[in-house]
Order: C-alpha cells, then sequence, then structure tokens
C-alpha cells in the first residue's frame, strides 16, 4: 500500500468525459492536488503553464483555465482516482508523452529538481501510464532543459524591438537607460559610422571601424539576491556567463566560439567576473572577398559581469582581426581587452 493508491488503484470512473487536451490536463491537476489542498491550487496559474504546451496551440490561455477549473470541480466532487482513470483511457498514444511531462512540470521546484518527497509519485504515475524508464527519463530532461532555455531567454536580446541610431542623429552625447539606472558617454563618433543600437535590457555602441561596446542589464528579483547569498557572488556571475550568456548569445551564433580565459575580479566593482571567448569567423564586421561574398572577421569577445544596487550587468567588448592580423597571446589579448572594458566601465554612471 503506498499513499498513492487512492489516485492509481482505484477501480473507479469518472461520470464526466474528457477529451485527449483535457486528460493531459488532467494529469498535471492530479499532480497538483496530490500532497496540497483544492484551496491552495490557482486555476490561472496552471492553466497559463499548460498553454506552452503544444497540444493546446488552439486554446486560448482563457479556455485552458475554464478547462482546468472544471477538472478541479470533478477532482473535488468524485475524487482524485476516478479523475485519473478518465483521463488515462482518454489520452491517445501521440500525446500520452505530453501526459507525463504535465506532472513533471508541476513537480518541479525551483531548482529545476524533482524533490525526493516528488519522486514516489512520479514514479508510480509512470508506471501508470506505462511508460519506460527511458521513455520517462527523456520527458524529464527535456522538460527541465525548456525552463532552463525559457531562463536563459530572460538574458537574451530580441532583435525584433531592436532600435538603432546613427550617432549623428542621436543629438546626444549620453546614453541614459530606459530604467534610469545608469548614463554612459556614447563612445563612438558620427565620423567613424558610430550607431547606437538599444533595446529593452541592453545597448551596443559600434562603429565601421570595429568597435563594439554593449552593456547588457537585469534587474535582480529577491529571490535572485537570496540564491546570491547562498552561493556566493563568484559562483553566481560564473554561471551566468558560462553556464547561460556564452553558450546562447554566442556559441548558439558562433559554431566555433570557445572561452579561452575566466577570471574573478575579487577587487574590482564589488567583485566582477571575467571571461574571454575566441570567435573564429565571429566578428560583427565581415571582409569582402574576391567572389564578392563577405566573411566575418576573426575575433575576441571579453565580457565582464558585475552587480551594481539591485542589476546584473554585462558589458563586453569585441577585438576583429582585419586583413590577416593575427591575435597575441592569450593572455596578451586577454588583458587588453579587459583593461578596455574596465575603461569603459569608468564612464558609466550608475544611478
Amino acid at each position: 500500500m503506498t499513499k498513492y493508491d487512492k489516485i492509481f488503484s482505484s477501480p473507479d470512473i469518472s461520470e464526466e468525459s474528457l477529451s485527449p487536451e483535457e486528460a493531459v490536463a488532467a494529469i498535471a491537476v492530479i499532480t497538483a492536488i496530490t500532497d496540497s489542498s483544492f484551496e491552495e491550487i490557482d486555476a490561472e496559474i496552471l492553466g497559463s503553464i499548460l498553454w506552452d504546451f503544444e497540444v493546446f496551440e488552439e486554446y486560448s490561455e482563457d479556455e485552458i483555465t475554464e478547462i482546468v477549473d472544471r477538472l478541479l470541480v470533478i477532482a473535488e466532487k468524485e475524487g482524485l482516482g476516478p479523475l485519473f482513470n478518465t483521463a488515462r483511457d482518454a489520452l491517445s498514444d501521440d500525446i500520452i508523452l505530453d501526459a507525463f511531462a504535465a506532472g513533471v512540470i508541476i513537480v518541479l521546484d525551483d531548482e529545476l529538481a524533482i524533490p525526493k518527497k516528488k519522486q514516489p509519485y512520479l514514479t508510480e504515475l509512470q508506471s501508470a501510464l506505462a511508460l519506460e524508464d527511458e521513455e520517462a527519463e527523456e520527458i524529464i530532461q527535456e522538460v527541465i532543459a525548456a525552463f532552463e532555455e525559457a531562463e536563459n531567454a530572460e538574458f537574451l536580446d530580441d532583435d525584433e524591438d531592436e532600435t538603432v541610431v546613427v550617432v549623428e542623429e542621436y543629438g546626444e552625447q549620453l546614453y541614459e537607460s530606459p530604467l534610469g539606472n545608469f548614463a554612459v558617454p556614447i563612445p563612438v563618433q558620427a565620423q567613424q559610422g558610430g550607431r547606437v543600437q538599444s533595446q529593452e535590457g541592453v545597448v551596443g555602441f559600434s562603429d565601421d571601424f570595429g568597435t563594439l561596446l554593449r552593456i547588457d542589464y537585469y534587474p535582480i528579483p529577491p529571490e535572485q539576491m537570496e540564491e546570491i547569498e547562498s552561493i556566493g557572488q563568484e559562483e553566481y556571475l560564473a554561471a551566468i556567463l558560462v553556464d547561460k550568456y556564452v553558450p546562447q548569445a554566442i556559441s548558439a551564433n558562433v559554431p566555433g566560439a570557445q572561452i579561452e580565459h575566466t577570471e574573478y575580479l575579487e577587487d574590482i566593482l564589488a567583485g566582477a567576473y571575467y571571461v574571454l571567448v575566441n570567435m573564429p569567423k565571429g566578428s560583427t564586421i565581415s571582409k569582402q572577398e574576391n567572389n564578392g561574398n563577405a566573411t566575418r572577421l576573426d575575433a575576441y569577445r571579453g565580457l565582464l559581469a558585475f552587480i551594481n544596487e539591485d542589476f546584473l550587468y554585462i558589458v563586453s567588448n569585441q577585438r576583429s582581426f582585419f586583413n590577416g592580423e593575427t591575435p597575441s597571446s592569450v593572455a596578451q589579448e586577454s588583458e587588453s581587452i579587459k583593461d578596455k572594458i574596465l575603461d569603459f566601465v569608468e564612464t558609466i554612471e550608475f544611478t
């Protein structure tokens, strides 16, 4: 006997019928209610979670919330066992994995892990849905990867909303963040084709001579501040740059990119983390080939992550290699780019 026998060993069937999509939602509802009370379940939150599932692509978020409300009524009136049996019978072969994924999403904690106390439930759900261990593990990893990708996306820019203004049309010598958290003198000149490229959370300064200075900035929510205090600033900043920013913002677009140097600067900016990335054919500058095609230049990119007040900043600088120019040693290139970033950071006025 287990505490979940009332769900997975019940012989009863609900009086209500369910569509395959409703059956997927039912698994999420049952999982949410397990070890909780009905009063603790928020239909709107569950609906927003399920809305991201492909099986619900033809549903509005309000429609999914209505489904969840209906399932909660059934569960409270008839019990979790009858609801599960009806859902299992309604699941078609092509979405049974989605049903298990719905259960996995509900049990994940804030660290994207399955709590020990939830593992027995998930094991019994897997068995009740007749899934092999390999299938279940694959779904678990896919769900975790999807959440990690969504988190990483918070640290990336979306070019759809980008605004590009040439310096001569900008009309100001000072760039001010829309959030009011910093201001910085524009470090590129109009006569060299200087441009200011900005959107929510990022501003870049570039010109026709290969200059690229960029500031990414993100408000840090209170729960992340608690995480920083728990794991330490060095580990947190390293994870942001090495595990999230570089793979998602650079390596995804420059396949040969790799980190050549990492360094924690304890005495700079109250603790900053620096990385140097080698980007073969990853420069923002291109050269014209004899055949008329344009090829991007090789480049190094230095990135410095630090915290000021309640914001995370990632300041970066690019060094492109022109006309067959070869880089110096990694140590020399790293130090040179780091110095340029630090010189630029000194011009930023944080408010």
